[in-house]
């Protein structure tokens, strides 16, 4: 697909990604829809391509062997590693053209760093999780203060009256940024296949995580991203199925 400004002056870029179980349309893979996002919100020009890994095509295995989505061509040029291409097309589409995404803070990177090696535990353990179900609900609650926390740019030194709790959509502020398109693809997997496996929903008191996720599924950057329910819930069945 073709998303957003169209000029001859653009690179052309196509972007890989998992397919689902029906071999066509998006298939669960967070960093798939991590770079997908970095795209969408970069307003470049791009196509996207879903790969069955069943029965991946010839010209793909030509093109990268050995390698699973995501990858990238940019102007005919392979690239691979989604952290080195996250890296790379941070430092190449850049203003005036294009915005930066990284945030300000560097702990809006950090702080949700370890909450899917959290929920990975949990779901592999399940129903006997109850630690893991802690250490899950713990990274929720760093995640929530964090949330819920203002920012030093929320906060008005010249003003009389503080502000107690942050009113930000997202991570580092109003605006998606790569730590949002690391998180939110991470977070969808959490909640559905913790729902459909482990009967858990993330605590309607971690007001600041519901803020967050509430505005994103209002974005069409990611909820147009998110792979259908049915791919995550079908890519976690094994696991689920291995628990004792």
């Amino acid at each position: 697909m073709a998303l957003r400004q169209n000029s001859d002056r653009e690179p052309t870029i196509e972007l890989f990604i998992k397919a689902g179980h029906d071999g066509e349309n998006v298939g669960n893979c967070p960093f798939c829809q991590r770079l997908f996002m970095v795209l969408w919100l970069k307003g470049v020009k791009f196509t996207v391509t879903t790969v069955d890994m069943r029965k991946k095509p010839a010209e793909l295995k030509d093109l990268a062997p050995g390698t699973n989505p995501p990858f990238l061509l940019y102007n005919g040029t392979l690239k691979t590693d989604f952290i080195k291409i996250e890296e790379f097309l941070e430092l190449t589409l850049a203003p005036p053209r294009y915005p930066h995404l990284s945030p300000l803070n560097k702990e809006s990177f950090d702080v949700g760093a370890d909450i899917f090696a959290k929920f990975s535990a949990f779901i592999k353990n399940s129903p006997n999780n109850a630690f893991q179900e802690k250490n899950l609900l713990r990274e929720f609650k760093r995640l929530d203060n964090y949330l819920n926390s203002p920012l030093p740019e929320e906060i008005d030194h010249n003003s009389q009256e503080a502000i107690a709790v942050s009113k930000r959509k997202f991570l580092d502020g109003d605006r998606l940024t790569l730590a949002d398109c690391n998180l939110l693809p991470k977070l969808h997997v959490i909640r559905v296949a913790s729902k459909k496996y482990c009967d858990f929903d993330i605590p309607a008191q971690f007001t600041g995580v519901w803020r967050y996720l509430q505005n994103a599924y209002e974005r069409e950057e990611f909820k147009q991203t998110c792979p259908a329910d049915i791919e995550i819930e079908k890519a976690y069945f094994s696991v689920a199925n291995k628990r004792t």
